[in-house]
């Protein structure tokens, strides 16, 4: 679907900076045009460090045109510039849900307005995002979609409270073809042990205590203990947004320890809105979780990845028809023999087995938005599900729809296996360093306070 018009210079000031991830920047329309009151604009970035992978895929290559091949709306969308939007619709949505997955409107955009807008959010951009990209200024079109941190298209209406979620995997891999020297993946998960990693690195100053096994655990007391865990380390896991804007978490997908004084303020602006205090909107949050049941579609969308890294690398050198470099250095003979079989595959096997790591890759990065608002007093049909809160005697009224759904490039596939290597080396070395950490890290008293 297009929207009608172009986007030019003197429409940049109705856009200010909402937030961003790898491959977006979103934007949120602050003018008076009814048609786009309660949207966002999200606008491709490109990175600057052109040796590092693209977060996502702006072109099918002869490879993924052998891929995506069968869903013909995917491959003709790459031509119109709107394949983000084709995957979102075509893909995505029949195992998240259609009422779940938002593909949005295509809009046109002129340089010009690209150029102001740029120069506009710089500002309030992270410095580290200002660094690794910027926005893609040939484009020549942007998704507008609904802004759901917002319940409704017109912002004036009723208080809205907001949760984004990027809830990561949620399984334990088991597939037989990861390596025993890898077996530790089996055991703990890829968040805790990226964590780890990126707590050596410098790029966080403490190890989040979320587990997402809890979130996608089925149980509601787990779940409250995975909200729980956000208050102390957002990080790019949570954000809250009230009436549209954001009270807790980071811009741009990157707050690491959290001041207590954000903290009773965003718990000042809940309270003001929704009249909630903090254990009332975790239980408001985890409930409309656990009886939504959206995080099962995500976990089963998750877990298409069944042969894990270890074994759908062997797949994609299949498909590209390059000798494979992971087997020349494996020296187990039973593991060769596996991998062996796995090269011995037909085309559209491995085709499959691909294709499935790919969206299940785009699930395990996706973010989910919750947004709630009062049921207004009287009211009983409404189209929207419902919680009813019971330590306040009030109904809220929900929706959910999953953000962020891009389709991961082919090309990555390298690049997924050799982040994988690093982060269960460095956590299987390390783990005496790791129990020691553990220990010293401590929850902020904050939270201690909040769990009380």
């Amino acid at each position: 679907m297009e929207m009608e018009g172009v986007l030019q210079a003197g429409d940049a000031e109705d856009w200010v900076y909402k937030g961003e991830g790898a491959a977006n920047l979103i934007l949120s329309y602050t003018g008076s045009s009814p048609s786009m009151l309660g949207k966002v604009l999200r606008i491709k970035k490109i990175l600057r460090d052109k040796s590092q992978p693209a977060p996502s895929c702006m072109v099918f290559s002869s490879y993924e045109q052998l891929l995506w091949g069968h869903i013909p709306e995917l491959v003709g969308s790459v031509k119109q510039d709107c394949l983000a939007q084709a995957y979102a619709v075509h893909v995505m949505s029949k195992h998240l849900g259609a009422n779940h997955v938002d593909g949005g409107v295509r809009v046109g955009v002129s340089g010009d307005f690209l150029e102001l807008v740029e120069k506009n959010v710089l500002n309030s951009r992270p410095a580290w995002r200002v660094n690794a990209s910027s926005i893609d200024k040939t484009a020549d079109a942007a998704l507008l979609m609904a802004d759901h941190s917002l319940f409704s298209g017109n912002p004036r209406g009723s208080d809205c409270i907001a949760v984004e979620i990027k809830a990561k995997c949620g399984f334990l891999p088991s597939s037989e073809y990861i390596s025993k020297e890898n077996s530790i993946k089996k055991q703990v998960t890829r968040y805790k042990m990226h964590q780890h990693l990126k707590f050596h690195q410098g790029e966080i100053s403490k190890t989040s205590e979320y587990d997402p096994l809890d979130l996608f655990s089925g149980s509601k007391e787990r779940i409250c203990i995975a909200i729980k865990s956000f208050f102390s380390t957002p990080q790019n896991n949570f954000r809250i947004f009230v009436n549209g804007s954001l009270v807790f978490g980071g811009m741009g997908g990157g707050a690491d320890n959290v001041n207590p004084a954000e903290t009773d303020k965003c718990l000042e602006d809940l309270s003001k809105v929704s009249g909630l205090e903090l254990p009332d909107f975790i239980e408001l949050l985890s409930e409309a979780i656990f009886r939504s049941g959206v995080l099962g579609n995500l976990l089963t969308t998750q877990k298409l990845d069944d042969h894990d890294i270890e074994g759908a690398i062997h797949l994609y050198y299949n498909i590209i028809s390059q000798p494979c470099s992971i087997c020349k250095n494996i020296t187990d003979a039973e593991l060769l023999w596996k991998y062996t079989l796995l090269h011995s595959l037909p085309l559209d096997k491995s085709l499959k087995i691909v294709r499935d790591f790919l969206v299940s890759a785009t699930a395990k990065d996706c973010s989910l938005m919750i947004s709630f608002r009062p049921r207004q007093g009287g009211t009983t049909d409404s189209e929207y599900d419902s919680v009813f809160l019971d330590s306040v005697k009030r109904t809220y009224e929900y929706k959910a729809y999953f953000v962020d759904l891009d389709v991961k490039p082919l090309d990555k596939m390298e690049h997924y296996f050799k982040l994988d290597q690093k982060i269960v080396n460095f956590y299987t070395r390390n783990e005496e360093l790791v129990s020691s950490l553990k220990g010293s890290n401590t929850k902020d008293a904050s939270l201690i306070q909040l769990q009380q």
